[in-house]
This record gives C-alpha cells, sequence and structure tokens, in this order.
C-alpha cells in the first residue's frame, strides 16, 4: 500500500518546466559559506554565553564559550547535510526552490541580502529564503534582473 504522506526533505526543485522556460542560472547552497555562517554564529553564542555568565555573577565564566559553542556544533553539525543540498532554479519566468515552491517572476515584490541569505519577498507578502549563497549580491542581481527582463 503506498502512503501518500511522505517525510522526505525536497532539496532541489520538483516543479517541472513549462513549455518554451528556459533555465538561467542553479543557486545550490554552499557548504563552505554554510560552515563560516556557523563559525560566527558559534563566536556569538559563546560572547553571549559568558556575557549571561558575567552578568549574574557566576565564577566560571568560561564555560558559557563551552556551552555556546557546543550548542552551535552540534547544531551546524546536524543540519549540515541537509542545509547544503538545498537548490533554487531562476528560469525565465520563474524562480523555483525545493520541492514544488514556484515563485513567477512578476510576483516578485522585493529581492533582499542578509548576510549569505537572499530574500525574496513576494505581492503577496510570502518570505522565502535562499541560504548559503557564497555570494548573496550576485545572486540577488540576477534574480532582479530576470524579473526586470534583463536576466537572459
Amino acid at each position: 500500500m503506498d502512503d501518500p504522506v511522505t517525510t522526505r526533505t525536497p532539496f532541489t526543485p520538483s516543479t517541472g518546466r513549462e513549455p518554451g522556460e528556459h533555465l538561467l542560472a542553479q543557486f545550490p547552497a554552499d557548504r563552505a559559506t554554510y560552515w563560516r555562517e556557523n563559525a560566527w554564529l558559534a563566536a556569538i553564542a559563546m560572547a553571549g554565553g559568558m556575557g549571561i555568565l558575567w552578568g549574574i555573577g557566576n565564577e566560571h565564566v568560561w564555560t558559557g564559550a563551552v556551552g555556546g559553542l557546543f550548542a552551535i556544533a552540534v547544531r551546524a553539525l546536524y543540519l549540515a547535510s541537509d542545509e547544503t543540498k538545498m537548490r533554487w532554479d531562476l528560469t525565465d519566468r520563474r524562480l523555483l526552490g525545493p520541492g514544488t515552491r514556484a515563485i513567477a517572476l512578476e510576483n516578485i515584490a522585493q529581492v533582499n541580502s542578509i548576510f549569505s541569505a537572499v530574500q525574496v519577498v513576494t505581492v503577496t507578502g510570502d518570505k522565502h529564503l535562499l541560504k548559503y549563497q557564497p555570494d548573496a549580491k550576485a545572486t540577488k542581481a540576477r534574480i532582479e534582473a530576470a524579473r526586470t527582463g534583463g536576466g537572459a
């Protein structure tokens, strides 16, 4: 018996291209960018943990650094295999995301870059993240060029 409910995470676009629709670019997550972002997150968590312990008068402030590093390292190792497989495809008509996500270019209201991520905001207010882009500004520029008709 086939179960229609699946727990598999789609990492790449599964929406097919329409007749005459052309692929302009692919935006896979970058492994080196993933680890660099998590290193910065670990540094912030370490400083934050130490700051909290210092603020409450704990004499073992150094344990905040250990705890912050451990927490982010476990998270990063656990998520790495999934996060680094994500890919978005840009066509001359749509931005296709992991699974069945598909955003028509005319429905994109705004494109923002935030650290190594590119945020796509639709006219209805939906937000999508293209995470761990090695050059977020170039990804943003490519999507905006396609949206305004200069992406070929």
